[in-house]
């Protein structure tokens, strides 16, 4: 096959399809193989190494220029002589095998059954002279990609005289792309048929992430997340055989798990088991009992009556199927290799291996699953027992949860027909199972059989409590759900009262705060009157976090110690456990931080493996909003992403744990990465119905864009925060933290010169603030206060109100909130040419911001340390006059290159008004009474920086983020720094 690339560059990234999982290594083999005489994957069979090479010779031959010689040899091609040969050189046109010499042009022609096949060790040596010399005389006319996809299919013949060219070719732009298939963590076995300096690529199996996209991608929609995991689980990173089998996979969720296996097409299994199939009856029956086996061994299958497993397993290892370890685990070479064999049996094989494991395994629960299936038909006793095992593997905590579900399916499965309340019983207790362990879907369809078919409206309920506590944070859908079961649940107190409760979290949730608190006090009333303590108390905790919004906190206090009260205390075990994180919150709102953390930590050791994944995912974002406000913010960014790794699993994104990764972020991490973390929390809480969290996400989303620390970022902050405090407001809530986010709004908008209307939410702020407020929300409302009379340039009020909050802040465990007032106090302090007391308070903000690990806040107060010292190297003391802040920069830019009023006002999101108010400081700051002296003054700025001519790419030039200073001389001067911030944001919760 002829083909004319270019000499550089065989894998351009132009027109190369992405593979998935793969375009870091694609792209590792084309910069190789430029620089580099050959390129060698190797893999085992499946894992995609033909598909790289196919995308690197589709690179290859859009690029004009030179020749691809290419063959892929498949197994029965080793056998014959020269098959590679002719597929690599039968398309090389006549005219170049004329220029050989007469016995090497005789001895190729003959190979490529143009004459009669070579003989003897001179015609041997013959054929290798002239595959050198065709190499050479194409390599004359450019550059020569020699391709052999499956080294080790090629035959025998082919592969010497290869080696033999490839050795003698050095200097010549040839090179060599292969594969060779070995298995994994195996070595190659054929590089000699690379030149030397080849570079061996280990192609990798992909990760479960990449699978799940490849598959979606494949089969052209998303697949139950249990039919997924199955699929990552068997195939285990081999992309061809994640396809096959997402191929013919089940749509329905409920056909993998309670003992159904994921199919295996018959090809695959063909191609797997053509072996196995030539062993004998007893190995092959080995075989199977070990693929039915959880944990197979040698001791096992001797308990099961398999007389020599020893001689079975070799012989199953001498084929690569399985093996023995010193211990004596076996194990397959493959997990597919195991489906292969199970899903290969008929049925009454498997179930006779399943009654063979029954009696020879001791551990309760694996023992009643084998028992399940091994009887897979209605069955009183079986039912019995399998619920039985059920239930005693649910008191081994969260981990064990799945195993429970498994069972009590079975269990359901195995209930008589004449028994349907049975059968709708363990159905459900499956499905709360299945929440524990958090297969959500798996748990819905149980619930939904349930709710579908019972006769009992008490079952039709809980198969509705089922639902609700499915839906996570998505309840704002979920009223007629609710309406429903109260329908069912009427005249019995205890199920009105379940229901009730979950209107209550709903109304929470859903921002409907007046709601919520009558659903909970009457769930609380009823759950009395039935004698449910363990639902009066979740009521109670909802009354007390919804009093707690409502800016309630003594209300919410008595509420939450009731609840404690009736669970036994804080010792009482899982009946606490979400008490104690409540009662924590209130704590961190009441600036208690370090007792918040003390009880959220101990909280976390103590659920240990217990708790199921939303007790664990809650405690973990409680932690984080601690971590941040006490400033561990490297603790809070662990944290984060161990609450994202809890949901994992579960296949799914939750608002509260995309919230916890934003602030951590916005603490610890970056601006970026907060921002985009914050959007992701911002729209799954929408999705959801969540205003709970869309409040926080909102708020996090505005602290992340200030960090930005200009005129757009602040506008974009602004967006953010008018959404919170429009939120809040239609929720009624007034609790601390929604205070604090007043205070960010009010500080955005002095970012961008809006300080009527931050004034305006600053004097409704303080019309919210009780005599008992906590001393953090004097300080973040101070702190706004202060900034904006420096940006009314009023800047020693300004700072007497700064050092205001700063002295409030040193005497709470606050540091995050301390290092952002002592920034804010240190900008205004040196805009006013107080330069030492600038300089006192920025090294104390950047020494403190270091050691917590809050690096936004460091890189900050660097940059603010940095224009001092700018401006004390261009011998500017004493007072000098006074300093534009990046918005009156950004807009004496933008009116100083002709831009109008409406303009600047539509560039920055920011009003005409605004925009007429801030030119007229920028006049009275620089001396001028004109657009034109304006011009002219920014001109003079920008010749004063040696900058030159400044032009729309110019790195140097950024006048949005830099301000300008007057020496006493009246030049106009820029700093260094172009990192200018008005403010930096509190980063609370």
């Amino acid at each position: 096959m002829m083909r004319h690339p270019q000499n550089t560059g065989w894998a351009a990234a132009g027109g190369v399809r992405v593979l998935t999982g793969r375009r870091e290594l694609l792209d590792t083999a084309g910069a190789e193989l430029t620089a580099r005489p050959g390129v060698l994957f190797h893999g085992p069979a499946g894992i995609g190494k033909s598909m790289l090479v196919a995308a690197l010779m589709t690179s290859a031959a859009r690029q004009p220029g030179g020749t691809v010689l290419h063959c892929s040899p498949a197994e029965e091609d080793a056998r014959l002589p020269f098959a590679g040969l002719i597929d690599l050189l039968a398309r090389v046109p006549e005219s170049f095998l004329g220029t050989l010499p007469p016995e090497p042009r005789a001895a190729l022609r003959a190979a490529l059954m143009r004459g009669r096949e070579p003989d003897g060790d001179q015609s041997r040596l013959a054929l290798r002279v002239a595959v050198v010399e065709v190499l050479r005389t194409l390599a004359a006319t450019g550059p020569v990609l020699l391709v052999v996809d499956g080294l080790q299919w090629l035959d025998e013949p082919s592969a010497e005289a290869l080696a033999f060219a490839v050795r003698r070719v050095g200097g010549l732009d040839i090179r060599v792309l292969a594969t060779e298939r070995v298995a994994h963590g195996e070595q190659p076995e054929r590089l000699c048929c690379c030149p030397p300096g080849t570079v061996e690529l280990p192609v990798p199996p992909l990760t479960d992430d990449e699978v799940a996209d490849l598959v979606r991608t494949g089969v052209g929609a998303d697949l139950p997340s249990a039919v997924t995991r199955a699929i990552q689980d068997t195939a285990a990173g081999n992309p061809w055989y994640a396809l096959e089998l997402g191929q013919v996979a089940p749509r329905d969720g409920a056909s993998v798990g309670l003992g159904r296996t994921l199919p295996v097409p018959k090809r695959l299994r063909n191609l797997l088991l053509n072996d196995l199939r030539t062993l004998p009856e007893a190995a092959r029956r080995t075989l199977l009992v070990t693929s039915a086996a959880a944990r197979p061994s040698l001791t096992l299958l001797r308990g099961a009556g398999i007389p020599d497993p020893v001689a079975d397993l070799a012989e199953a290892e001498r084929l690569g199927i399985a093996t023995a370890d010193a211990h004596g685990t076996v194990r397959f070479a493959h997990p597919l290799i195991r489906a292969a064999v199970y899903a290969d049996a008929p049925e009454y094989g498997r179930r006779e291996a399943h009654a063979l494991l029954a009696r020879a395994v001791t551990e309760p629960v694996e023992q009643a699953r084998h028992l399940g299936l091994a009887h897979p038909y209605e069955d009183e006793n079986t039912a019995r027992t399998l619920m039985s095992a059920a239930e005693h593997a649910r008191l081994d905590g969260a981990a064990a949860a799945a195993a429970a579900f498994e069972l009590a399916g079975l269990a359901a499965r195995c209930t008589p027909g004449d028994r349907p309340a049975d059968r709708a019983e363990r159905l459900l207790a499956a499905a709360e199972y299945a929440c524990d362990a958090g297969q959500l879907e798996e748990a819905g369809q149980a619930a939904e059989t349930v709710l579908a078919g019972s006769g009992s409206a008490r079952q039709r309920v809980r198969a509705r409590l089922i639902l609700l506590r499915n839906a996570g944070q998505a309840l704002q859908g979920a009223r007629e759900l609710i309406e429903e079961g109260l329908r069912d649940a009427d005249g019995d107190p205890e199920a009105e009262a379940w229901l009730h409760y979950w209107a209550a979290v709903r109304g929470l949730l859903c921002g409907e705060l007046e709601e919520a608190a009558r659903h909970a006090r009457r769930a609380a009333r009823q759950a009395d009157r039935a004698g449910d303590p363990d639902t009066r108390i979740g009521a109670l905790a909802t009354l007390a976090r919804v009093r707690s919004l409502a800016g309630d906190p003594a209300a919410a206090g008595a509420a939450l110690e009731e609840a404690l009260a009736l669970a036994g205390g804080a010792d009482a075990g899982p009946e606490s456990w979400g008490l104690i994180r409540m009662r924590a919150i209130l704590a961190l709102d009441s600036d208690q931080v370090t007792e918040a953390g003390e009880q959220v930590t101990q909280l976390l050791a103590d659920i240990g493996e217990l708790a199921g994944v939303e007790e664990v995912m809650a405690t973990l974002v409680a932690l984080t909003r601690i971590q941040v406000r006490s400033g561990h913010c490297r603790e809070a960014l662990r944290t984060a992403a161990r609450c994202t790794r809890a949901l994992a699993e579960t296949g799914v994104q939750a608002a509260p744990a995309l919230y916890a990764a934003a602030l951590a972020a916005t603490a610890g991490g970056t601006a970026d990465e907060a921002r985009r973390l914050a959007e992701q929390a911002v729209r799954a809480s929408e999705a959801d119905g969540d205003r709970l969290f869309l409040l926080r996400a909102l708020a996090v989303l505005g602290q992340a864009e200030l960090l930005a620390g200009d005129p757009r970022g602040a506008a974009a902050a602004v967006e953010a925060l008018q959404r919170v405090k429009q939120l809040g407001e239609a929720m009624c809530a007034a609790d601390p933290p929604l205070l604090h986010w007043y205070g960010d709004l009010a500080e955005a908008l002095v970012v961008l010169g809006e300080t009527d209307a931050a004034g305006t939410v600053l004097r409704e702020a303080r019309t919210r603030v009780s005599g008992d407020a906590p001393g953090s929300v004097l300080a973040a409302l101070e702190r706004a206060e202060g900034l904006r009379e420096a940006g009314l340039g009023r800047a020693k009020e300004g700072a007497v109100r700064l050092r205001g909050a700063v002295d409030r802040l040193r005497r709470l465990p606050l540091p995050v909130e301390l290092v952002r007032t002592l920034i804010a106090l240190g900008t205004v302090e040196r805009r006013s040419r107080r330069r030492s007391a600038a300089r006192t308070v920025l090294g104390e903000a950047l020494e403190t911001a270091t050691r917590i690990g809050a690096a936004p806040l460091a890189a900050r107060a660097r940059d603010e340390l940095a224009r001092l010292e700018a401006g004390d190297r261009g011998g500017e003391t004493g007072a000098g006059g006074p300093e534009l802040t990046p918005t009156e920069a950004r807009i004496a830019e933008l009116v100083g290159g002709g831009a109008t009023n409406r303009e600047v006002a539509a560039e920055l999101f920011i009003s005409v008004k605004t925009v007429e108010g801030t030119l007229s400081r920028v006049y009275r700051k620089l001396g001028v009474r004109s657009r034109t002296a304006l011009a002219h003054a920014m001109a003079v700025a920008v010749i004063a920086s040696g900058a030159g001519v400044p032009t729309a790419d110019d790195d140097q030039v950024k006048p949005a983020a830099q301000t300008m200073t007057v020496s006493q001389s009246g030049r106009i001067r820029t700093p260094r720094s172009t990192h200018a911030v008005d403010v930096t944001p509190v980063v609370n919760t």
